[in-house]
């Protein structure tokens, strides 16, 4: 899925990495062999990013470029087809939500119409206070605590209803809202609880060898 640039928002003119992110550039290039450099262009569009306010500016990408002396264009392609880089202001709370399969069939367009209806907006688009934008990413690979969502790109938050979502969400806002499962389960384990091999022999009658 790529990602359009828009244009409905200030550009700044320039970019220049932190002191302390050049120290992490010059560790990311130096993870790749000499005349290799350029792998390290979604590490420091991952640093451009954090240092941004969760978005990257083409000034960015024009400064990644220069920096590992590779052509412009071939950092935009990077930046434009991973849905994890915002190339737009996303609001302070970005949240994306996975709406392929597991989760839909778990609720996930429920959970979805919940926060669209308590925010006042859609898929896409961002709150006037510039607290939340809403997106919708493929498989992040949470599936058996479907649904999910993802939180500026880093903490997930699980076992969402329609009901609960809205408490995230304004705990969220209050700086008090706790990632992972909203339901109380401990990380993946089965919905009805903690299971071991040795519990579901003895139920089925399997005989511990001695």
């Amino acid at each position: 899925m790529s990602v359009a640039v828009k244009k409905d928002f200030e550009q700044p003119k320039d970019f220049k990495f932190s002191k302390e992110n050049m120290v992490k550039v010059e560790l990311h290039i130096a993870k790749y062999p000499k005349g290799r450099q350029a792998s390290a262009v979604m590490a420091l569009l991952t640093l451009a990013q954090e240092q941004h306010d969760g978005w990257i500016p083409e000034a960015a990408m024009e400064e990644i470029a220069r920096i590992l002396d590779m052509p412009r264009v071939k950092v935009f392609e990077v930046a434009t087809f991973y849905t994890m880089y915002n190339l737009s202001p996303k609001g302070k709370h970005h949240i994306q939500f996975c709406t392929t399969t597991p989760c839909w069939l778990a609720g996930s367009a429920e959970v979805v119409r919940a926060c669209e209806k308590h925010l006042g907006i859609h898929l896409g688009e961002t709150t006037p206070d510039g607290e939340f934008h809403l997106s919708d990413v493929e498989c992040l690979g949470a599936c058996v605590n479907a649904p999910v969502f993802q939180h500026n790109g880093d903490d997930f938050y699980e076992d969402l209803t329609p009901e609960n979502v809205v408490k995230v969400l304004d705990d969220m806002k209050a700086g008090k809202a706790r990632p992972g499962s909203q339901t109380g389960r401990v990380t993946s384990m089965s919905i009805k609880g903690a299971t071991t091999l040795h519990d579901q022999a003895k139920k089925a009658g399997v005989k511990e060898n001695s």
